[in-house]
């Protein structure tokens, strides 16, 4: 598989406090990887810093080999690294299909004068962004709560919303922060099978930041640990859960937390 993503030497400093340091890994077209370790390790960080919601301080994120860190975060989610958050960013007055339709922006090609009066420009991306939000409510089989307030929304379908509002920029890549938080085991399953559909079905090269481990083990290609905000391991769910190093920051022994 080709690289699709480089994190090179990657470090972030806040004043005394290295909260990554020195973190280094590649993301291939058509992964599925994910980002463990324990709570404060550095896991948010390190996904903020590639998808350029902070600045970092050494090292260089490179999308198919142009630098992308330090840009402004909207035109490194353009060029097609989009992340999602652990408090789902909605309109809650708004329906769950008026959110992915807003949702469209960044690809608008009318202005924002445009849309204010109505252009042609205007007309013809709207039309464009409800066709698309359709095909996106279809493909995660929302269509029984397209036109529910997004206020009224159970955990699973805020994540489900969540995801369709990051399907809804293009992406080449879906940072998810979390996506099983506050799942219980059906809603997990369903979310595992909705993101192992965004990979074989829609192209989308997938990062995740997760602590339920059964379903890190279940869904990635490949782990990256992170511990003290340093990279601790890397490589298939079977090499990580039988690495030293990993069992002993999860707590020094053998550990459910981490599927042994």
């Amino acid at each position: 598989m080709s690289t699709l993503l480089e994190v090179k030497g990657v470090t972030k400093r806040f004043g005394g406090l290295t909260a990554v340091n020195n973190v280094s890994f590649n993301v291939n077209k058509g992964d599925i990887l994910s980002v463990i370790g324990p709570n404060g390790a550095g896991k948010s960080t390190l996904f903020k810093l590639i998808s350029s919601f902070l600045t970092t301080s050494d090292g260089e994120v490179l999308l198919n080999g142009k630098r992308i860190n330090n840009l402004a975060p909207h035109i490194v989610a353009r060029l097609g690294v989009v992340r999602t958050f652990q408090e789902t960013t909605i309109f809650k007055s708004m329906t769950v299909r008026e959110n992915i339709i807003v949702s469209h922006h960044l690809r608008s090609k009318a202005s924002l004068l445009g849309f204010f009066l109505g252009s042609k420009q205007a007309r013809a991306d709207e039309a464009e962004f409800g066709d698309s939000a359709d095909q996106i409510i279809a493909f995660l089989g929302l269509e029984a709560i397209a036109n529910e307030l997004a206020s009224n929304l159970p955990q699973g379908h805020l994540r489900a919303l969540g995801m369709s509002i990051g399907l809804a920029t293009n992406p080449m890549i879906l940072l998810l922060d979390e996506p099983f938080a506050g799942m219980n085991h059906d809603e997990t399953m369903h979310m595992v099978s909705l993101v192992r559909r965004l990979r074989d079905e829609r192209g989308v090269t997938v990062m995740l930041v997760e602590h339920d481990m059964p379903a890190v083990m279940k869904i990635s290609d490949r782990i990256v640990v992170i511990n003290f905000g340093e990279k601790i391991a890397e490589g298939t769910p079977h090499d990580i859960q039988n690495n030293e190093k990993v069992i002993e920051a999860y707590l020094g022994s053998e550990d459910a937390a981490i599927g042994m």
